[in-house]
């Protein structure tokens, strides 16, 4: 039986999978009626801090994926982004961000 040479052999030319980017997630611009955001999703194995989510007012603990967004006109910055539960960010036109809790006494 004659044997056929595999097809999907990268070629040289290819540039190599850059790890840290692929463990970013992808940034994709979402139109809604709260404007264009820019939106990456974090996977478990990339989120390894604490953030509070707008949507719910509840951490984000390390471990537990989610997205990030920030408005897509490109004029804001780092200070611009937000970690949201998944399901907040989804349902964000059925509900407001809530204010941030009163630091504790």
């Amino acid at each position: 039986m004659a044997r056929v040479g595999r097809k999907n052999r990268r070629r040289d030319d290819e540039a190599p999978l850059d790890q840290d980017r692929a463990r970013r997630g992808l940034e994709v611009v979402h139109s809604a009626a709260d404007g264009s955001w820019s939106v990456r999703q974090i996977p478990v194995d990339a989120a390894l801090r604490t953030y509070r989510c707008p949507g719910c007012d509840q951490e984000i603990p390390p471990g537990v994926a989610h997205v990030v967004a920030w408005p897509a006109d490109e004029r804001g910055d780092v200070a611009d982004r937000r970690h949201w539960h998944t399901a907040c960010w989804r349902a964000r036109d059925r509900r407001r961000p809530t204010g941030r809790r009163p630091a504790a006494p």
